[in-house]
């Protein structure tokens, strides 16, 4: 199994992102540090990519350069700060829906879509088959489009997009709107530059 690490000295960040990371990558196991020295305690060199904070990367930096390919910054700026040149970065004080994006777009351009990772073992093992109508409602929403919306576009009426939204959030046992981007784009029903 892949393995990604995240070295944050911010626990509830660091536990957000984890979950994050879980969602749009459930066949990679997630272990969080606080500090270089909690990672050196692990094998480093199973990990396939650090997820940092710009804490701890300046103050190891030499550790990080020479991990440079695996690193992702997480900066709360989305200036590019001269100490990182050459590191990934992805900018954290954003909306959830952009974060989101940006975590499939950085699993997309460096994992060609998850190709050149492992299966995902399915955590719905009971998950039923969305109808075409559900698979295009589900498309909308990823879209950003509200209910009303949906409805002028299909030529439904506003209930009918109520239900066919629930049944898509039990069928695959979704709890959020993101929780459903990810879903959508990773199994391939709406492409990330369409969100």
């Amino acid at each position: 199994m892949f393995k990604i690490a995240i070295i944050h000295p911010d626990t509830l960040a660091a536990i957000g992102l984890k979950q994050m990371l879980q969602e749009v990558m459930p066949m990679v196991s997630v272990d969080v540090f606080h500090s270089v020295s909690e990672l050196n305690a692990s094998d480093v060199d199973n990990y396939i990519h650090f997820f940092v904070a710009t804490s701890v990367v300046a103050t190891e930096l030499s550790f990080f350069t020479e991990r440079r390919r695996k690193t992702i910054v997480l900066s709360t700026s989305a200036e590019r700060l001269s100490p990182f040149d050459g590191f990934h970065c992805l900018c954290t004080s954003v909306p959830e829906k952009q974060l989101i994006k940006s975590l499939l777009a950085l699993e997309q351009m460096a994992h060609a879509a998850g190709r050149n990772l492992p299966a995902a073992a399915t955590n719905h093992g009971n998950e039923k088959q969305l109808s075409a109508r559900e698979a295009e409602v589900m498309s909308l929403i990823v879209k950003g489009m509200i209910n009303k919306e949906i409805a002028d576009r299909l030529n439904i009426s506003l209930a009918t997009v109520v239900t066919h939204r629930r049944n898509i959030m039990d069928k695959l046992r979704l709890k959020s709107v993101s929780a459903l981007t990810i879903y959508a784009v990773t199994h391939g029903y709406v492409n990330i530059n369409e969100i």
